[in-house]
C-alpha cells in the first residue's frame, strides 16, 4: 500500500492578487519531502479545492508530481457531489500520473448509503488508480457507515478510507469490518495515535503542513508500537493541533504558514483571514513551540 504513515493535506498558496502561487507551492513541497513526509495530498479540503478551477486543480497536481519526482506517492484530491464531474476529474488526474485519488463523499445533496456505494463504484470503474474514500460527516453532512465501507472494500481499486467521522467507536468498527488489506487512515491529527493503536495505518494530516518531520515521527512511533514516544510528541504539539481548528480549516494553518514566512496570508472567498484574536492565539502557539524562529526553514 502506497499510502501509509503520515501524509500532508497540502495547503494551496495564493499570491496577493488571488492567483496560484506556483513558486511557493514548489517550496512547500520540497520542504515536505526534505523533512521526511511519507506521501502528499494536494487539492483536498486544506487545499481549498472547491475554489480552484479545473485548470488550477490539475496544475497543482502537476506541480506536486514534478517536485516529488517519485520520491513520495501523490494521493490527489478528486471528489465532489456530481458523480459525472468527479469521474472526469479523476480521469484527468490519472492522466497526469498521480499515484492515487482521495475522493470526498458527495456533499450537500446527502446521498443514502446505497447512493454512496454506487458513487464510488462508478468512479472506481472509470479509472485504474487506487481510491481512498474520504468520510467527513462534519463537513459533508453524510457519513460513510462501516457496512458501506465493508462493501466498498470488495472493489479492487478502492483501497482505503480517510476516516474523519470524529468517532473512535466508528473507527474501531470500521477496522473490525474491513479486511486487513484495506487501509484505514486517521483524518484527524488528534486521533492519529489512538486510531493507530486500534490498527489504522497512518494519518492524513493538517499539522504536518507546519511540522512535517514531527508529525511523521509521531505516526512512525505509534506504528512501531513506541507509544511513549508518540504520546510525548502528541503532548508537545497538542496546542498546535488544537489551534489549527480555532476557525475553519484551512484558515488557521495557512495563517501559521504565513507567520512562518512559508506562504502569503491569502485565502479565497468564502474563506477570510482569521480574526485578530485568533491570529494572536495562532502566533502565541507558534512562538511557544519555537516555530516562528524557523522562518523558511528547509524551504530552499
Amino acid at each position: 500500500m502506497l499510502f501509509e504513515g503520515c501524509g500532508t493535506a497540502m495547503v494551496t498558496p495564493f499570491l496577493a492578487d488571488g492567483s496560484l502561487d506556483e513558486a511557493a507551492l514548489r517550496l512547500l513541497i520540497r520542504r515536505q519531502i526534505l523533512e521526511g513526509i511519507d506521501f502528499l495530498v494536494p487539492c483536498g479540503t486544506t487545499g481549498e479545492n472547491p475554489t480552484l478551477s479545473r485548470a488550477e486543480h490539475l496544475r497543482v497536481v502537476e506541480i506536486t508530481l514534478e517536485e516529488a519526482k517519485g520520491k513520495v506517492p501523490i494521493l490527489a484530491g478528486a471528489g465532489g457531489y456530481n458523480t459525472a464531474e468527479v469521474v472526469e476529474l479523476a480521469r484527468a488526474v490519472e492522466l497526469l500520473g498521480a499515484d492515487g485519488l482521495l475522493s470526498v463523499t458527495p456533499y450537500y445533496n446527502k446521498p443514502t448509503q446505497e447512493g454512496l456505494y454506487q458513487h464510488y463504484r462508478t468512479i472506481s470503474a472509470a479509472v485504474s488508480l487506487p481510491i481512498v474514500v474520504y468520510s467527513v460527516q462534519g463537513r459533508t453532512g453524510v457519513n460513510v457507515e462501516p457496512a458501506t465501507l465493508e462493501r466498498l472494500a470488495s472493489i479492487d481499486n478502492i483501497v482505503g478510507v480517510k476516516e474523519a467521522s470524529g468517532s473512535m467507536s466508528q473507527i474501531a468498527t470500521v477496522l473490525h469490518r474491513v479486511p486487513a488489506s484495506f487501509t484505514v487512515l486517521s483524518g484527524d491529527d488528534a486521533f492519529a495515535l489512538p486510531a493507530i493503536a486500534l490498527g489504522a495505518r497512518g494519518l492524513i494530516s493538517v499539522a504536518s503542513n507546519e511540522i512535517p518531520a514531527e508529525m511523521t515521527a509521531l505516526v512512525r512511533a505509534a506504528m512501531n508500537n513506541d507509544f511513549p514516544a508518540a504520546r510525548a510528541l502528541q503532548r508537545r504539539f497538542t496546542p498546535l493541533l488544537d489551534v489549527n481548528f480555532i476557525e475553519s480549516n484551512p484558515i488557521p494553518v495557512k495563517a501559521a504558514l504565513a507567520a512562518m514566512s512559508l506562504c502569503e496570508p491569502v485565502w479565497r472567498l468564502p474563506l477570510v483571514p482569521p480574526s485578530p484574536s485568533s491570529q494572536a492565539r495562532i502566533e502565541k502557539v507558534l512562538d511557544e513551540l519555537g516555530l516562528l524562529v524557523r522562518r523558511g526553514a528547509h524551504a530552499g
